[in-house]
């Protein structure tokens, strides 16, 4: 497919999605699908970094509950508009994934290692913010209700329905150009083979560590949607492992290393959660299942469900040639 032909089916699918919420039939299914678009856009902050990179993260909640924490700190503490506090979150989220990439590349984590280190990392932060005074400990910090568009507040869930779909937007137009730019070629060496790519004259420290940084921007925004879509934020909801598990499960079954991998793992992944919620009010349940269900994505479709349409798709064409 050509870049005119794909451009064209990505705007096409765009105004779809825009023109979804009017055809849906409660407030409660704009939601559930504002959190699917939320979720795929979450999955390819992990996707850059851990797919496209190959430097899996077990910790990548570390960045999401940064951002949370930076924006509502400086919205409820210091009186900026949320507007202003998301562009700052983003930012810290950035410096985050610089720092921790510095660090651990430096000294030479990786696979493994650097999963555990990333993990070490949303850990330190949980306790940081359940014991330090100005993240007001496990109390939480809760945001002051004042639903207008310049608090990034609405009344109307649609809102939010329209800012997923614009973050996931942008996150796959990130992940495109990941895949045709001299960078995107950098990390897929990377994540090939690491020591061939410094053999070809790769500087991966430097490569690593800017993806992380993107991806820690990335996920410290989803933080800031979250925070001011719910109003509230505390250490389990910002570090909590479970956001780590979803970023990491949307991008593995829909495909990790691809361009709509995350959004098809989080189409899944949504319509699971809510079969499971429908048999059991609590979380128990579904966590249960996307553990079954990463388990055997990594036995069976290491290359997720977007690696079968491919293989499918390459099949036919051998057999109509």
């Amino acid at each position: 497919m050509n870049a005119r032909r794909i451009v064209a089916v990505f705007g096409a699918a765009l105004v779809a999605a825009f023109a979804l919420p009017f055809v849906l039939p409660s407030n409660y299914a704009v939601n559930v699908a504002a959190m699917i678009l939320f979720t795929a856009f979450l999955g390819q902050s992990w996707n850059i970094a851990g797919g496209f990179a190959g430097q899996t993260s077990f910790g990548h909640v570390v960045f999401f509950g940064t951002g949370a924490y930076a924006s509502t700190i400086l919205q409820v503490a210091w009186g900026w508009n949320p507007w202003l506090g998301w562009i700052a979150a983003a930012l810290a989220g950035g410096v985050v994934g610089l720092a921790i990439g510095a660090l651990a590349f430096r000294a030479g984590l990786r696979g493994s290692y650097f999963a555990l280190v990333t993990l070490a990392f949303a850990e330190v932060f949980r306790i940081l913010a359940n014991s330090a005074e100005f993240t007001r400990g496990g109390l939480g910090i809760l945001i002051p209700s004042d639903p207008r568009a310049a608090n990034l507040q609405f009344k109307d869930p649609v809102w939010f329905y329209w800012i997923a779909l614009a973050l996931l937007a942008l996150s796959l137009a990130v992940a495109a150009w990941l895949k045709r730019s001299r960078f995107g070629a950098q990390l897929a060496a990377i994540r090939e083979n690491e020591d061939a790519a410094r053999a070809l004259g790769i500087d991966v420290f430097r490569a690593k560590t800017i993806c992380l940084g993107i991806s820690g921007a990335m996920a410290a925004a989803g933080g800031t949607f979250y925070a001011q879509k719910y109003l509230y934020v505390d250490p389990s909801i910002a570090y909590g492992v479970e956001k780590s598990v979803e970023m990491l499960l949307v991008s593995m079954i829909g495909g990790a290393g691809t361009v709509f991998g995350p959004l098809v793992g989080a189409a899944v992944l949504g319509g699971v959660g809510e079969i499971t919620r429908s048999f059991a009010a609590g979380q128990g349940l579904s966590l249960v299942v996307y553990g079954a269900i990463l388990v055997a994505i990594v036995a069976w479709l290491p290359d997720g469900l977007i690696g079968v349409f491919a293989r499918r798709g390459g099949a036919r064409r051998g057999r109509d040639a």
